[in-house]
């Protein structure tokens, strides 16, 4: 019995270990992450700087729900939330964060995280808090394909520019908080479509304009104070629970009614997304006359109802006969316009520009309300078409803008283009911008109608680095534009004629101006829908500020030259060196060719070089057939630099820099990369260059510094 109690025991054992090595498996497999999520969170945490206090986290390997990882929280082998507040972390977020599909609450508050928001967020994130941190730039407009978003909160930071148009599919976000930024500008139009927000705070901001678009909201907390918005506060707004307005400019006493509630036809309702409003006094004889009302016989009602009827077809009948007697006029004018005088054409031209000015409100330096404005327009046949356009920019009149030009004199000339010459505009407010002056020579009659449609797409653009469209002039047969002037010059100024310009763009400087320019056309490519082709990117497009932060100029403006017209589109490219393979073979124009571009301006801070140089040897005067064969080869590419750099460059980051500019150029536009690859290759290689001077005695090979205690990362 002893040797068969033993026996068993023995079986037992091995099974109960058997078991527990089975269930140890298991567990281990379950807490496997997910290796795209394990990728974001390895770039997050080198992009932060690698910090002690994100206790196991690592920047390769790893395995962050198996492992615990600081603040992660996983449901099986998906990250669902990052909580690492209040950690006093530094750095940058990381450009993998879109991976991160699962993840439901985000929460980086409080640390000193800096640079712009990335524009490829976690997609499907119910929660997002970015408080009290160093942020920079404008909202990202990936925010608006976040559709299951119910918290955001970016207070405390240094967010700028016009908050943006980008909450119309964000139905269910119950908090919003944008306090204590330096957001300017108008309240968004699809700020009206949050229909379940409760809480919202905007206060400490440079916001302009009225309150008009909060009036439908459910809101329970309000808080505007200390902005610069003016108008009347709306009365549906004095219903809020708690609503705090302090430090602004409104007008005093009661609002007036507003024209919804003033004009809503019979039989629709006053409230607006089942918003309760207030029931109105009524009066003793409005109580007899819906008494009376329930009163009468049948024959009352339908005596009622057959005398409405005959008036409104008498309406219709009457308004019928105006119409077509109004065409005719229209037509018979427009058939006898060649026989007409010039004068007369001139002044049919001004009465439809004022038709324009009564419709859109023209005013010199106050933005009209961003909502869509009617534009009538005389079509060729005649008739007259109403197209609805969405404008958020300020319209100008030709008198502001010749004052603040001097009458577009020569002195305020500061560069001229395809479609026209830029001048500086300086304002009685002291402002500053740059005003492009159009050719009419350059737009077609068709385009010229659809000058408007353009200047609303090209309103909507909102990146740092992009040139922000801040108004327009279409008046008297003028076509203006007026952006937001950057004072350092352009690129290609500053690389080949300024007398110590190149030397002022170290590597580092020209790397970041890469990257920057990299994340315009990716915003514009990939984020925008549709998406932007620019068709004209070159270093003279890029401009630079004090800090040499790059702004990319035109955006948009290819809507005016369509791709269908060859020789439009050449005028267009310009330079034929930054012009793609199949542009001039064909005139087709693809994003890929704007990929092309890119990479032959980041040749011309590689090696200071212009793209098309007749004062060099016949076999340098292109610069990509001449530079791209040495891309590759070490001890080449080491003569290609640019001499201003004096040698400080790290080698490393030198040939990861050239790789990237032989993926770019390549012929084919199929194997050419979307900016999106082009912009994470290049924040890696910002994250991990430093600035080194090249060895004097050695011409054949690069020294490198890197800073005390830290290994020497040979991948990139």
């Amino acid at each position: 019995m002893a040797i068969r109690s033993a026996g068993v025991f023995d079986v037992s054992f091995v099974q109960l270990v058997l078991l527990v090595l089975i269930f140890s498996a298991l567990s281990l497999v379950q807490c496997t992450t997910d290796s795209s999520d394990v990728q974001a969170l390895q770039v997050m945490y080198t992009s932060l700087n690698s910090p002690s206090q994100l206790t196991n986290w690592k920047s390769s390997g790893g395995d962050p729900c198996g492992e615990s990882w600081k603040g992660v929280f996983c449901e099986e082998s998906a990250v669902v939330s990052i909580d690492i507040s209040g950690l006093g972390l530094s750095g940058t977020m990381g450009y993998l964060l879109s991976d991160l599909v699962s993840l439901r609450k985000f929460d980086l508050s409080g640390n000193n995280i800096h640079d712009t928001i990335p524009y490829q967020l976690p997609p499907n994130l119910t929660s997002l808090n970015l408080a009290s941190n160093n942020f920079s730039g404008n909202l990202p407009y990936s925010i608006a394909g976040m559709v299951s978003l119910s918290y955001l909160n970016v207070s405390r930071n240094s967010l700028s520019m016009t908050i943006g148009d980008i909450f119309g599919n964000l139905a269910g976000l119950a908090t919003l908080d944008l306090s204590f930024n330096n957001f300017s500008g108008d309240l968004p139009i699809s700020f009206s479509s949050l229909s379940n927000i409760s809480t919202l705070y905007m206060q400490n901001n440079q916001l302009t304009g009225t309150l008009n678009v909060l009036s439908g909201l459910p809101l329970t907390t309000l808080n505007v104070a200390n902005n610069h918005f003016s108008g009347w506060i709306p009365r549906e707004l004095s219903a809020i629970q708690t609503f705090i307005y302090d430090g602004n400019s409104f007008n005093n006493g009661p609002a007036p009614p507003s024209p919804s509630s003033a004009t809503t036809p019979p039989g629709k309702s006053h409230n607006n997304n089942n918003r309760t409003h207030r029931p109105s006094s009524r009066s003793p004889s409005d109580n007899q006359s819906s008494d009376s009302d329930d009163g009468l016989s049948v024959g009352s009602i339908v005596g009622i109802v057959l005398g409405a009827v005959f008036l409104i077809a008498l309406v219709l009948l009457t308004l019928s006969y105006c119409i077509r007697k109004n065409r005719r006029k229209v037509s018979g004018t427009r058939s006898s316009a060649g026989s007409l005088p010039v004068s007369t054409n001139n002044a049919s031209t001004e009465m439809h520009e004022q038709r324009v000015k009564s419709v859109a409100a023209v005013t010199d330096l106050t933005p009209p309300p961003a909502e869509k404005l009617v534009v009538e327009r005389v079509a060729k046949n005649g008739s007259i078409k109403k197209v609805k356009s969405p404008i958020t920019s300020t319209s100008y009149t030709v008198a502001s803008l010749q004052t603040a030009t001097n009458s577009f004199s020569q002195e305020f000339l500061i560069g001229e283009g395809s479609l026209g010459r830029v001048y500086k505009a300086e304002f009685s407010n002291g402002k500053i911008m740059a005003v492009k002056k159009i050719d009419n020579a350059a737009l077609s009659l068709q385009e010229e109608d659809n000058f408007l449609e353009a200047v609303s797409n090209m309103s909507r653009l909102r990146h740092p680095n992009i040139v922000t469209l801040a108004g327009y002039c279409a008046e008297h047969g003028q076509r203006l534009l007026v952006y937001e002037h950057v004072g350092n010059g352009s690129l290609h100024d500053m690389l080949h004629f300024a007398d110590n310009g190149s030397k002022n763009l170290t590597w580092n400087a020209r790397v970041r101006v890469a990257l920057g320019t990299a994340r315009a056309l990716e915003y514009l490519h990939e984020v925008c829908l549709p998406s932007v082709v620019h068709r004209n990117f070159k270093s003279a497009n890029i401009l630079l500020d004090e800090e040499l932060n790059p702004h990319l100029s035109d955006c948009g403006l290819a809507a005016l030259t369509p791709n269908t017209e060859r020789q439009v589109s050449t005028q267009m490219v310009g330079a034929f060196g930054y012009s793609a393979p199949e542009f001039a073979l064909s005139g087709i124009y693809t994003v890929k060719s704007d990929v092309y571009s890119f990479g032959v301006v980041m040749l011309e801070l590689l090696t200071g070089r212009k793209p098309l140089d007749s004062s060099r040897p016949r076999s340098e005067q292109s610069l990509v057939r001449w530079a791209t064969p040495q891309l590759h080869d070490i001890d080449a590419l080491a003569k290609m630099v640019d001499p201003a750099l004096n040698g400080m460059y790290p080698a490393k980051s030198l040939s990861r820099f050239a790789d990237i500019i032989a993926l770019c150029v390549q012929p084919e536009p199929e194997f050419r990369p979307p900016m999106s690859e082009v912009v994470q290759a290049l924040v890696r290689l910002v994250q991990r260059a430093s600035v080194v001077k090249r060895r004097s005695s050695d011409e054949s090979g690069f020294a490198y510094k890197t800073p005390e205690h830290e290994a020497i990362d040979m991948s990139f």
